[in-house]
This record gives C-alpha cells, structure tokens and sequence, in this order.
C-alpha cells in the first residue's frame, strides 16, 4: 500500500482539502511539466477548484505552449472569467517578441531545399526539422512561442469576454484591446499570423458569422477550440447591459480594427517595388494599359500568382470585411481623414481609461485612411455593381486635404519620406480621383501650387520607382487641367528657380516641353486664334524660364578647384543638365516652332555657348582625364569595372548632348 500511495502523481496526491489553495499552486509550479500536463487537465475539470487557481497558474502554463494550451482552455471556461482577463491582459503586456536567430548553414539548406520544392511542387532533397511523412507536401515551419502565446491569449480573451456577464462590458473590453494592440506593436514579424488571429478574435467577440481564414501554418497542431461547455460566471450581474453600451463596445472593436489595419498595412514589405498593397500600380494597369510594359508581369499578375502577396491581400479583405460587418460607416472615415489635428498617443505602458461614449472612442486616423482607400480601390478594381456608401473624392478640395493631413507633417523636407505603403494609399485615391475627371476648383493659385509641390515633392523623394511614377503623373496631369496658362507657366518657372530637386527639375523641363509643343504644333490658320491664346506659343514663355533653364555656369561646379565636390555636383546635376540640353536642342531643329517663338532672339538673348556650353565643355573635358588610369577620381568613384564604366558613361552623353547643341548652332546660322 505504501508504495502504491508513493506512486500517486503529486497534483492528485496534495488536491484539496488534502491542502489548502495557497499550498496547492505551489504544489503545481514545483511539479509542472510537460508529462504532468495530461493529469493537470483532469484537475482542472472541477470548477471549484479552477474558479480558485486558474487565474495564478495563466503565467506558469504559457511558457509550456502549444501542450498546455488544453489546461488554458480549460481555465478560461470555469476559472473565474474577470480575474483570468487581468492575467491574460498582464501575460500580453509583458509579451516580448524575439529577433530570428542568425541564419544557420542547416537553416539555408532547408530555405533552399524548400523553394525549390515550391518551384517543382517536388518533396525537398533536404530533411528538415519539421519535415512531414506525407510525400509532396512542403513542410511548414511553426511559429515561435511568443507568437504562439499570442494567438492563444485571444483565444482565451475571446473564451472570457463571452462568459462575463456585467452591466458595463465595454470596460472589460476596453482593458483587453488595449492589450492587444500594445502586443500586436511590439511584434517586428510574423504579422500576417498574429493579423489573422486579431481578425477571428474581433469576429468571435462580435458574433460576426463570416467564416476565418485558414491558418497560415498547418503543422502547429494546436487545439484552436475549447473542450468543454464555459461555467457561467459567478459573478454576474442580472442587469443587462443598455443599448449605448452595446453601441459603445461596437465602437471599441470598430477602433481596434482601424488600429490593427493601420499597424498591418505598415508593416508589409515594399521589396520588388510593392509598397503595401501596390494599389496605385494596380489602378494604373487598369486606367490607362497602354501603359503597361509588354512582356512584364503585371501588379494584377503578381498578386494573383504570389503567395505571399496574395495572403497579405487576403488579410486586408478580412480587416475591410469584418469592419463593415461592424456597420463602420464611410462618413466615420472620412471624419478622422479630414480631422487637420494631429493624431494623439497615449503614454506608452499604460491603459488609457475606459470611455464613457461611443464619441470618446477615436478611430486611428492612418487606418481610417488605409480603409477608406481599399473600400475604394476595391470598387475600382473589382468593379462591383453598387457603391453602397463609399463616394470618390475630388482632387480640390479633399485629396489636397488629405496631402496636407498626412505628408510633410513633420515639414516639406520630409515629404515623399513617409512610409511607402501610406504614399501608395495616398496616391491611389488621387489616381481614381483623375479617372472619374473629380478635380474640382482649388480654392486659389496658392493652394494649387501647394498641392502640386507636396505630389512633386513625393516623386522626387520616395525610394520607390513606381511611387514616384505615380506622384509625377499626378502632378503632371494636374498641372495640365489648370486653364490658365500663366498660372502653369509660373509653377514651372518657380520649380526650375527654386526647387532643390535636379530630378524635380527635370521633371519641369518635360512640362515646359509638354507645354510648348500641345501650344504650337498646328499651325493652320484655324487653330491659329488658340495657338496665339496660349503664353507658351510666344517668346514670352522661354524667356520667362531662360535663366533657370540654361543658368550661368561660369562661377559654378564645372570651374570648382575641388575636384571631387565638382563631381558629386555634376553627377547630381545631369538629368536635369540632359533634360535642358535635348530641350533645347529640339527648339533649334524644329524650325515651325523658330517663328512664333523667337528662336533665334533667344539664342542670341542667352549667349548660350559662353555661360552655359563652355563651362560644360571644361568641366567634361578635367572629368575625362581624372578619369583615367591613375586619374584623380578614380578612387572617388571606385576602381572597379563597373563603377568606372558608369563614371566615364556619364561624361560621355553629356559631351554628345553638348555636341549636338553646338551642331544645331551652326545649322541655325544658315
């Protein structure tokens, strides 16, 4: 008999009243491990007992997930739902997401090994860690344990939520999203997991029956379900909650989604040219194909075939389903978007308090906007039927508003800085604005030059090519619709004057370019009265611009005794020095354009071959042969092949630009 009640598992030998519940949770935390998990669960069947304990063993079982993920269950349906709220807000707080570790030499064979199983559709050649016994399946990888924590802290929050029976839930609901979102912050990866997980827990707490997305990892094997019917609560409350409190609950989940939405958008990726959710580049194919690259794959076509681009479009249609689900409406968007005050940010560590209305409860202001633009973009792209209650915006006044709301807040040197994926969202609802001609009537000339110097700001600035493709096809097609041409003419001038930006600069040169030959290319006497109308079909336009365009270079880089700052200087330069070249090599040749526009009165007037062509020609010329072997700039631009070939490439089109300049001078003499 002795040694039988030797043999008896500590958990059952010490159950109350053999000891009291203080001495028992100590019993617990010395005895608990994963073999003795399986006769835990067994304890924690008797709802006394759980509704007593469970709140103190929540910190003792997470670092032993995903096994003991059946006990946490079993805690949230019979321990005492308001007490294991707090430890499961607590175990959230203190959630601290780990680096990945380094890459191993095994790591990168099984990285190989994997995407070339994904190529094929072939098993791996390497065995993996996790690999699985069925032939052709690639293996998934399990998340790491504080990612599993999370998705099971919701799980259980989603178990608790449903069980208390308060008068006032929005308190308890309050105190549990705020946790959430200040995990969900601290997270640097695996964000389409923990996205995924917020989603289903919004729609579990909210009674949403549209179905979850499947898991992106099927070999974790965790439970994911409660094995049980929960207790009710022992603390109920018989008075139901009121109809505002309803409405104030719905509006803290409607919050938590802007919130959840903004954090996910942000964190995406924007490698291979895919900020966020590419949605400029996807309206773009759609509104004008013909420009779409022939024999490129296409935004449409990578988000179709991509994996990974396809889960991240998959997520945000959940975060846009479920908020609609929620009666999120439209007008509430618009409302943060346009509010002009900065967002406000609680102190980071703490709760903010519960609020007392539904108008308390600020949706984030960034989410708004990602929401309200992928409601749009949706309607673009996918060419529903119905609008329901989403309404495109007009250039002037609200996408002007919008620049001015969320670009440059932290001054016009930062604009187009912002991150990629907001830029896109921004960008996007400009381009459907152009689609549906919504541009409206700027409010004055002031106001249309800042919207176009915040859109060229963007394209001179942003590290993505396609961005800032967009951004100079919006300025572009702005400037175009303004009817008075003083008013372009005097942007472009200011831009080639002012603007610190050579590619910027460049830029107005096309539209200088654009300008002039839409002014003057019929010449017939019918449209003779519309050519004349227009300030760009006259003198007065390059002579206007002239200084800025072909400026006195005779005190500038070209002449600099510093070599390698002159360098710099011209390598920054040479779009725009290119752009004002081929422009005005195109003057010279185009003989139907000498006439209206002085061509000749001009060459003269600018003495274009001493302040502008000499100068170039020097600077060319000491380029060229510190460029050479043992030259002097040799170690500033690097020795390689590559580096110098790009070096010596550049002064090389720039002495034709300049070449073919001082050829149409002479042909302009005869």
């Amino acid at each position: 008999m002795g040694e039988k009640a030797e043999n008896v598992n500590p958990l059952l030998a010490a159950l109350p009243p053999a000891s009291d519940y203080l001495t028992y949770l100590t019993i617990i935390e010395y005895n608990l491990t994963e073999e003795n998990l399986p006769v835990l669960h067994q304890v924690l069947q008797d709802t006394e007992l759980t509704r007593n304990i469970g709140w103190d063993l929540v910190h003792l079982l997470l670092p032993l997930l995903p096994a003991s993920e059946e006990c946490l269950q079993d805690i949230a349906a019979r321990g005492n739902p308001r007490e294991v709220i707090l430890k499961a807000t607590e175990a959230l707080r203190l959630l601290e997401f780990e680096e990945p570790a380094e890459d191993s030499e095994e790591d990168e064979d099984e990285e190989e090994a994997l995407d070339e199983a994904k190529s094929t559709g072939k098993a791996p050649a390497v065995q993996t860690r996790e690999s699985s016994t069925s032939p052709g399946l690639i293996p998934a990888v399990p998340p790491p344990l504080t990612v599993v924590k999370f998705e099971v802290l919701l799980e259980l929050l989603s178990t608790l939520h449903r069980r208390v029976k308060t008068k006032y839930p929005s308190r308890f609901l309050s105190t549990s999203l705020q946790a959430v979102l200040a995990a969900y912050n601290r997270a640097k990866h695996h964000h389409d997991e923990l996205t995924v997980s917020a989603v289903k827990f919004v729609k579990t707490l909210s009674g949403t029956k549209r179905p979850h997305l499947p898991p992106r990892q099927s070999s974790q094997n965790l439970l994911r379900t409660t094995t049980g019917l929960s207790e009710p609560d022992p603390e109920a409350q018989t008075e139901p909650p009121t109809a505002d409190e309803e409405t104030l609950s719905n509006r803290l989940l409607q919050s938590f989604i802007t919130h959840i939405l903004e954090d996910y958008i942000l964190s995406l990726s924007s490698s291979e040219d895919v900020p966020g959710l590419a949605w400029s580049s996807r309206l773009m194919e759609k509104f004008e194909p013909h420009r779409v690259i022939p024999n490129k794959q296409t935004y449409a076509d990578r988000f179709a075939k991509d994996e990974s681009l396809e889960s991240r479009s998959a997520i945000v249609g959940q975060l846009v389903a479920i908020a609609r689900d929620l009666g999120l409406k439209t007008e509430d968007l618009v409302q943060a978007i346009m509010d002009p005050e900065a967002e406000g940010s609680g102190v980071p560590g703490t709760d903010d308090e519960p609020p007392n209305s539904a108008q308390d409860i600020p949706l984030s202001k960034t989410g708004s906007l990602f929401l309200f633009a992928a409601r749009n973009v949706r309607q673009e792209l996918y060419a529903t039927t119905s609008n329901d209650d989403d309404s495109f915006i007009h250039i002037f006044p609200e996408h002007a508003a919008i620049l001015n709301n969320f670009i440059g807040t932290l001054g016009p040197q930062t604009a187009g800085l912002e991150p990629e994926a907001l830029l896109d969202a921004i960008l996007s609802l400009g381009l459907i604005a152009l689609e549906k001609n919504n541009v409206g009537e700027p409010a004055d000339d002031e106001h249309f030059t800042k919207y176009l110097q915040t859109t060229s700001l963007i394209s001179a600035n942003t590290p993505s090519p396609s961005l800032r493709y967009h951004a100079h096809y919006l300025t572009t097609t702005i400037l175009r619709s303004h009817p008075h041409d003083l008013v372009r003419l005097t942007f472009i001038r200011d831009t080639l004057e002012h603007c610190p930006y050579e590619n910027l600069k460049a830029s107005a040169v096309s539209w200088l370019k654009g300008e002039t030959l839409e002014a003057n290319m019929s010449q017939h006497p019918a449209s003779q009265s519309s050519a004349e109308s227009s300030i760009f079909a006259t003198p007065v336009a390059l002579s206007t611009v002239a200084p800025y365009l072909l400026p006195d270079l005779t005190h500038s880089w070209p002449s600099s005794p510093d070599l390698a700052e002159s360098w710099i200087q011209f390598r920054t330069d040479l779009d725009f020095i290119m752009a004002a070249l081929n422009f005005y090599f195109l003057l010279l040749t185009a003989r139907p354009l000498h006439e209206n526009l002085d061509v000749r009165g001009l060459h003269a007037k600018t003495k274009i071959e001493a302040f502008y062509l000499a100068p170039l020609k020097e600077g060319a010329g000491r380029f060229k042969e510190a460029l050479g072997e043992g030259g002097e700039l040799v170690l500033v631009v690097g020795e390689g092949d590559e580096e110098l070939g790009q070096a010596r490439g550049d002064v090389a089109v720039l002495e034709d630009g300049i070449a073919r300049v001082e050829g149409a001078i002479a042909r302009l003499g005869g």
